[in-house]
Parts: C-alpha cells; structure tokens; sequence
C-alpha cells in the first residue's frame, strides 16, 4: 500500500479540476438558456409571452446549471479538503460523493432530454398557415413539430423561409439547445469521471487508514 497516499492526492487534485469543470459547465449552461429566453436579445417576446416552452421550463437554469453547481461545490470542498471533510469517516465521504453525483446527474440528464426534445420540436415562431392547409393566416406555433417527410435540421432551405418572426428563430433556437446538448453531454460525462475517482479516493483512505 505504499502507493495510497499518492493516489488519494490525486484524487483529491482530480475532485479539484472536475469541480472546476463541472462549476464552468454549469455557469455555460444558465447562460445558454438565458439567452434562449430573450430571442434575438429581445425581451418583448418573453413579456408576451413568445418564448418556447423548452426554454421556459429553464432545465439549462436549475439543471444543468443551479443543481450542477451545487455538486461542483460539493466535489470541490472534498477536494480541497474543507469544512467537515478533512477529517471525516470513509463513509460520510462516500456519501457525499454519492450526493453529489446524483445531483449533477439529474440536473444534467434532465438538461439533456429536453435540449434533444426541443431540438426535434423546432422553435416557437410565426409562421404562414397557409403553407400547411391553404388558409390565409399567420400564427405562432411550431411549424416544425408536425414535418412528417422533412427534417429541418438538415435542410437549412427551411430556417429563413418558414418563420416570419423572430428573426432568425430557427438558428437562435437550434444555436443555443445545441449548445446546452453538448454542455450536458459534458457534465454526464464528467459525473463519470468522478464516480470512478471517489471510488478510488474511498478505497485509498481505507488503504490510508
């Protein structure tokens, strides 16, 4: 066991970094989805009540960002050995490992679900009627949901053409849940990452002990 106490303060400097990380990545995501709730920086279509709903539920602000952070502060503290950790029991470590991990977990699973449901929905926009059942009307709604033959995410013929107002919905909306999928992608991937070293850090404190 000579070995166990340079690999706790590995573990100790892996917790470092992935608080870090999983802290930025939190920080990424709130900030995605706040943009989301302001189409083309315009805060009139949020008083109106124009926004999507993907993006009104906030899974990117209470997600994949408060819950995240949260755990990144727990795993950071571990790391640094702060407040009760120092000199806690195995046990109670683990416990919080385990805490925190499902924390980041859920918020960042959620996160993700409905980036990739949005995504396949399409943004909230006002689009022409008429292009769907010849009916002279323009109406908000999500032109993109019921597009049985045509996916508008390969076909960027559609993105200028379908809707009218905001401006530039369809790549603001594709642009920034692309961003929060990607970002929650990394977050469970990094909840991975620190599952595998608080196992490791468990079984060097016990080997330390």
């Amino acid at each position: 066991m000579l070995f166990s106490p340079r690999l706790l303060g590995c573990s100790r400097t892996c917790s470092r970094v992935l608080g870090l990380s999983l802290g930025a990545a939190a920080l990424f995501a709130a900030g995605a989805n706040a943009a989301l709730l302001f189409p083309s920086w315009d805060v009139t279509y949020l008083l109106r009540g124009l926004v999507g709903r993907h993006a009104l539920l906030g899974s990117g602000l209470w997600g994949g960002g408060l819950m995240v952070l949260t755990a990144a502060t727990l795993i950071s503290m571990m790391g640094w050995r702060g407040c009760c950790f120092g000199k806690s029991a195995p046990c109670c470590s683990i416990l919080t490992a385990l805490l925190a991990s499902g924390l980041a977990l859920l918020g960042a699973l959620t996160c993700f679900i409905t980036s990739g449901v949005a995504l396949r929905d399409g943004p909230l926009c006002m689009f022409d009627v008429s292009s769907f059942n010849q009916t002279q009307a323009w109406k908000y709604g999500y032109p993109f949901k019921d597009l049985r033959h045509t996916n508008y995410l390969y076909d960027r013929s559609l993105w200028n053409s379908v809707c009218l107002e905001p401006s530039k919905a369809v790549v603001w909306h594709v642009s920034f849940f692309s961003v929060l999928l990607c970002t929650s992608a990394l977050q469970l991937l990094l909840v991975a990452v620190h599952s595998v070293n608080s196992l490791l850090g468990l079984f060097c404190s016990l080997c330390e002990e």
